[in-house]
C-alpha cells in the first residue's frame, strides 16, 4: 500500500518512492532573482523552513539523502541528516540551470531585456534562457542521478533529493514520461515543499506536488 492508499502490483509492499524537496529561502528568491547555479546561502528563515520540513520528512524513514552540492541544497539536506543519521551524498549533477546571462536578473530584469527570450521559454519552446541549458539537458544530467540511486534502494525504500525548482520539474517531466514542451505545466515548488513519486506497475507516478505536509491516503476514486 502506498502512501496514497495505492496498492502496487506485482510488489508485497507500497514500492519504492522519492521524494524530491526544494531548498530553502534565499536572499535571491526573496528578491525574484534569477540564481541558476550560482551559489547562494539560505536566509535565517530558509535554515528555519528546512527545520520544519525536516521535521515532517523524518517521519517517512528515508533510506537515503543525495543532494545538489550548492549550498542552499547542501545546508537544507544538512537539517534531515542530523535528525536521521543518514549521510548526504552531494551531486553536481543536481545543480540548478545554468541560466548564462540571466543569472542575477530580477525577473522584471529579464523581462525587459530578453522579453522575447522568456515570452518563448514559457510557451514551451526549447530556449537557452541566457545563453544557458536547455530544460532537456538538465533533465538528462540530473534526473539519471535519482534513478542510480533510487535503484539502491531497499524494495520499500525511501530516497530523498534535494535539489532546486526547475531541475525538480524538469526530472519529475522526465521520469513521468511527458513530453518537454508540457513540463511547465507542472507547477512551481515553494521552498522546502517537496514532490512525491512513487513506483506502480508502469513506471514512476506523482503522488504528491508542492507538499507540505506529511502525505495522506487518496480516499475514494484510486483505490
Amino acid at each position: 500500500m502506498s502512501a496514497t492508499g495505492e496498492v502496487t502490483a506485482g510488489r508485497p509492499g507500497r514500492g519504492r518512492r522519492v521524494i524530491l524537496w526544494r531548498h530553502g529561502q534565499t536572499a535571491w528568491n526573496v528578491e525574484r532573482r534569477f540564481q541558476g547555479s550560482t551559489d547562494v546561502e539560505l536566509t535565517e528563515t530558509g535554515v528555519a523552513q528546512a527545520r520544519r520540513a525536516a521535521g515532517l520528512l523524518v517521519h517517512l524513514r528515508p533510506d537515503a539523502i543525495v543532494a545538489s552540492d550548492l549550498v542552499r541544497a547542501a545546508n537544507t539536506a544538512a537539517e534531515l541528516s542530523v535528525l536521521t543519521g543518514l549521510e548526504v551524498t552531494l551531486e553536481e549533477g543536481l545543480r540548478e540551470t545554468y541560466a548564462g546571462v540571466w543569472q542575477g536578473l530580477t525577473h522584471d530584469e529579464i523581462i525587459a531585456q530578453h522579453g522575447d527570450e522568456y515570452a518563448a521559454w514559457k510557451r514551451g519552446e526549447p530556449v537557452r534562457r541566457g545563453g544557458g541549458e536547455l530544460e532537456t539537458e538538465v533533465a538528462d544530467r540530473a534526473a539519471p542521478v535519482v534513478l542510480r540511486h533510487a535503484e539502491k534502494l531497499p524494495e520499500d525504500g525511501t530516497l530523498v533529493v534535494v535539489s532546486h525548482g526547475g531541475t525538480i520539474r524538469t526530472t519529475i517531466g522526465r521520469l513521468l514520461g511527458l513530453e518537454p514542451h508540457s513540463w511547465e505545466s507542472l507547477g512551481g515548488l515553494t521552498n522546502c515543499c517537496w514532490s512525491v513519486l512513487g513506483e506502480g506497475a508502469r513506471g514512476w507516478r506523482l503522488l504528491e506536488h508542492n507538499a507540505g505536509t506529511l502525505p495522506e491516503p487518496v480516499i475514494g476514486d484510486d483505490v
